[in-house]
């Protein structure tokens, strides 16, 4: 995301101007654009024209609109943020109050103005200009006949590509047709790593399969580089690593992400940092629960008593519509680090902020134990207590 003005006042009221670059970006301003922002940008408008003689035309006009937003909605395939709301500025083109819809897309630069700034907005901000957060991981899910191409980036897991090919079963006497099957499915993942994964960025690439899919693959591979001179792959050998995973589905990540091997070869990318604290989470309820607790009631409590140590929060939890239920926690956030304890803001769209969403999105570690937390009842069914939860998301 390129950040091309930004005007923020001690009221925390001002606007920013921003021009996203590539889809993780898109991502981004569908986190920071809240119904009630007002958004400017470029736009396609159909306008009648009527001649002298009665008769009428149509013409598509590029003009400048600015929305007070209502409703968002992200296309992650097509990459596109549509905004939906009325005109609040003269346009020679839309009158005032009439409903338009605006289509954010890559290259395309706009303004955001909000009624206020809050610290999660312009953090969003921070980590979205922040050229070095891109996709630093990339993960090849396999079995055979059936292979997922990933990046995981710092906000999401993308798939860039799905593989499916019948391969032929093996027959006494014969085993030509399935070694000819796995060559055509094996060469496709190849062509798809090299189509998919910047090496430039990628510091890892990760292929998982069950059995010894991933170990044949890989020896398929480096043949071939070897063969047809695949500098790209002969250079980033070293970037690879061989994992187990239980199958060839895109929920297998989950599994991956958790191996230590694994962690440490990314422990430095913030995919593995959320992977991590979600397993502390769930070791910490099982051996020491009145030291670990979801659910918004639970964790506010926590964090009066200055408890905190660790807050899991989804970045679902500040798209809300209710704007003093964001306020409520944006405060959380800020009254956590203020104690000094460390927020880790979980993406809905990556594999842990999937499973974070089944603790009702909000989930703290304790310096110290709260038992009297445990006790207390719980009748609403938005939170939770410690105890009794089911860590398996697939």
């Amino acid at each position: 995301m390129k950040l091309l003005g930004k005007y923020v006042d001690k009221g925390m009221q001002g606007n920013v101007t921003l021009m996203p670059e590539e889809s993780e970006d898109m991502w981004h301003a569908y986190n920071l654009i809240a119904k009630g922002d007002s958004v400017r940008s470029t736009t396609i408008r159909k306008v009648q024209n009527e001649t002298a003689t009665g008769s009428s035309t149509s013409s598509r006009v590029r003009t400048t609109l600015t929305i007070a937003v209502e409703s968002i909605d992200f296309d992650t395939q097509a990459c596109v943020l549509r905004l939906k709301g009325r005109n609040i500025e003269e346009n020679q083109y839309v009158k005032m109050g009439a409903y338009h819809t605006l289509d954010l897309e890559l290259n395309r630069k706009f303004e955001l103005r909000k009624p206020e700034w809050d610290t999660i907005a312009l953090e969003r901000i921070e980590m979205a200009c922040d050229p070095t957060q891109s996709a630093d991981v990339a993960a090849v899910v396999m079995q055979e006949g059936l292979a997922h191409v990933c990046l995981i980036t710092a906000s999401m897991t993308l798939v860039r590509s799905k593989i499916e090919v019948s391969i032929p079963r093996k027959r006494k006497g014969s085993v030509q047709q399935h070694e000819k099957g796995l060559a055509k499915f094996y060469e496709q993942v190849m062509q798809s790593i090299l189509r998919h994964v910047n090496f430039d960025v990628v510091k890892c690439v990760l292929i998982a399969s069950p059995g010894f899919v991933r170990d044949q693959f890989y020896d398929y591979m480096f043949q071939q580089a070897v063969k047809m001179d695949y500098k790209l792959l002969l250079d980033n050998k070293s970037k690879f690593m061989l994992v187990h995973a239980s199958s060839g589905f895109k929920h297998s990540l989950r599994e991956i992400l958790q191996d230590p091997a694994v962690l440490a070869k990314m422990s430095d990318t913030k995919a593995a940092g959320e992977v991590k604290a979600l397993e502390q989470f769930y070791m910490m309820l099982q051996c020491e629960p009145a030291k670990a607790f979801y659910g918004k009631k639970h964790v506010l409590q926590a964090s009066e008593s200055q408890a905190i140590e660790t807050l899991l929060i989804s970045d679902n939890l500040f798209r809300c519509q209710d704007v003093g239920l964001r306020k409520e926690y944006v405060n959380l956030v800020e009254s956590v680090r203020d104690a000094g304890g460390e927020v880790k803001i979980f993406s809905s769209m990556h594999i842990s902020g999937e499973q974070l969403a089944q603790l009702t999105g909000i989930a703290a570690l304790l310096r110290f134990p709260m038992p009297e937390l445990e006790d207390s009842d719980d009748d609403d069914d938005e939170d939770g207590a410690a105890g009794g939860a089911d860590s398996d998301s697939d």
